[in-house]
């Protein structure tokens, strides 16, 4: 059995915090997205840490791109060494609607589309596939070499 706990937003405190719940023996530490950032304290965590999970319950998937949740998380899982776990949620149409201002519809399907259109950029990357990516919500078609993260990472597009 895994025993998990949260992280403090309190940038300045995040690595002490990650640190101790390591010395603990927790095995993993979450963030999740609600009057800050998910990501940015995970980074610092990372960086304080060497064996614990990181992970986002939740980051906001409807308030965000395909590629640019892509793009965070490959970074965040590059920099700590595979210990990242993206855990996306829709949050509800008020928040995306009016606190977000981004489109609400489908809320399944178009999370599942969501996934599938990270694993597709992320195959791009690191298999140098072309991207060629077309749904109902989203569509991602160019990947220039500038762009393309094809460095060693561990993130696989599974």
């Amino acid at each position: 059995m895994k025993v998990d706990g949260g992280i403090t937003f309190d940038l300045a405190q995040s690595g002490q915090s990650a640190r101790e719940a390591e010395a603990a023996g927790y095995d993993g530490v979450w963030s999740a997205e609600t009057s800050h950032d998910p990501f940015l304290n995970l980074l610092l965590a990372a960086e304080a840490t060497e064996r614990i999970d990181l992970g986002t319950s939740i980051a906001v998937a409807f308030a965000r791109s395909p590629m640019t949740t892509a793009v965070t998380a490959n970074d965040l899982q590059a920099f700590s060494g595979g210990r990242f776990i993206l855990g996306l949620g829709s949050q509800i149409k008020p928040h995306i609607t009016k606190r977000f201002s981004m489109p609400w519809s489908h809320p399944a399907a178009r999370m599942r589309e969501f996934v599938l259109a990270m694993r597709a950029i992320w195959d791009s990357w690191h298999n140098d596939s072309k991207l060629d990516f077309k749904g109902d919500f989203y569509t991602h078609t160019l990947m220039t070499p500038f762009f393309n993260h094809s460095w060693s990472s561990p993130v696989s597009a599974s």
